[in-house]
């Protein structure tokens, strides 16, 4: 049994961070997620809280000035903010997504250049790989980066990028060889005051409104060739190598979101009385409880599980990334849109935060690769043969 926890099982220490995360979470995040959601602002607040709190990019290593979060803390962070806010979680969510292609492939001097940055400093990341014509094909990006001596010249359109505005720095995907196809993207790190950049207007959206999600323009932006992350080529397979461990923090996310809503639910029902009892005495609505307890807690132990691999790097990566994000996220519509049946009309209200986290959730069956396409990836992963790890 002991080789078999170890595959995931959270340590004491794992708990104790879960704990501070969630005090910090419900005091100071909390209160900010409502506003954010109906202003459709970006919540700095939150922000400010997380980054004192050394909560907003906990993956960093401690050699880059960061805290050294393993894969399974960074998803407790996530998965905890994402109880009380999931616009709010993409503040580490996204940070992570943004910077593994550095961690993975850029050089030490790139490294030590950008991720003390977000560590020490702060600074907010970008991931710019989708394009208005390239979302899950992303082979036809159109984004080019032309060499010119000791720079590159970027033109091209950026679309769904998450805190676009917001960050400081931007890890953009470019085709810098065209007749290679994959093998001719790559990698550049690209500042939000370059000349050339620009924002398009943000995105009128369903839910997550207080995570601003915009157009990145790039028009003749002059990117210094040592911002290259890795060699001249490689960007493809950064790019799908980083998806391979960013979408257990998707997973994460929705684990958490389905766990708020439970909560919420469960205190409702409780105090909630009809026909002179406790609508929680009721079978019928027991049975809707337990369905969404079994499934939070089905997709929590997946999710973990990936982290684990994750964090390892494990052969099996690839399946179990894609099977935790695909499999949480709809764990987290289901449970949410229960939350909401379970409060009635209230629960279509906005006096209560169910509604929001319904509307928050469908994002995660859709971004960093809809549920389709993961499933895709997973029979692919399957008719291949996984290495027997269970």
């Amino acid at each position: 049994m002991s080789d078999f926890d170890d595959l995931y099982r959270p340590t004491e220490d794992h708990d104790a961070f879960r704990a501070a995360v969630r005090e910090l979470a419900e005091a100071k995040v909390a209160p900010n997620a409502a506003e954010a959601d109906e202003t459709a602002t970006f919540p700095k607040a939150s922000l400010a809280a997380l980054v004192k709190a050394d909560f907003h990019a906990p993956h960093i290593p401690e050699a880059y000035a960061g805290v050294g979060a393993d894969a399974l803390a960074t998803v407790i962070v996530i998965e905890e903010i994402a109880r009380v806010c999931v616009s709010s979680s993409l503040i580490p969510a996204v940070n992570k997504l943004a910077t593994v292609p550095l961690l993975l492939s850029a050089s030490e001097e790139v490294k030590r250049a950008y991720l003390p940055l977000m560590a020490r400093d702060g600074a907010m990341f970008s991931y710019c790989l989708s394009e208005p014509d390239a979302g899950s094909d992303v082979a036809s990006m159109k984004t080019r980066a032309v060499r010119e001596g000791d720079e590159f010249v970027l033109n091209g359109t950026k679309a769904w990028i998450s805190n676009a505005g917001e960050s400081d720095y931007y890890t953009v995907f470019a085709v810098t060889d065209p007749e290679k196809r994959t093998k001719g993207i790559s990698c550049l790190m690209v500042h939000k005051d370059d000349a050339g950049v620009s924002f398009g207007a943000p995105e009128k959206k369903l839910g997550i409104k207080g995570s601003p999600t915009r157009q990145v323009i790039m028009d003749n932006v002059r990117v210094p060739a040592d911002r290259l992350v890795g060699e001249e080529g490689t960007g493809f397979v950064t790019a799908m190598k980083t998806l391979d461990h960013t979408r257990v923090t998707i997973a994460a996310q929705a684990v958490g979101v389905a766990q708020g809503a439970l909560d919420f639910a469960l205190g409702y029902v409780k105090e909630r009385k009809q026909f002179g009892r406790p609508i929680a005495d009721f079978q019928g609505l027991q049975w809707m409880l337990a369905d969404m307890g079994m499934k939070v807690e089905a997709a929590r132990q997946l999710t973990y599980a990936a982290a684990a691999r994750s964090e390892r790097v494990d052969a099996d990566l690839t399946y179990f990334g894609a099977a935790a994000k695909c499999f949480a996220s709809d764990v987290a519509m289901q449970v949410t849109t229960d939350a909401v049946q379970l409060l009635g009309g209230y629960g279509y209200t906005r006096d209560y935060p169910v509604e929001r986290m319904m509307r928050d959730a469908k994002i995660t069956q859709i971004y960093e690769g809809t549920n389709q396409v993961q499933r895709i990836v997973m029979a692919r992963q399957l008719l291949q043969g996984l290495p027997d790890n269970r």
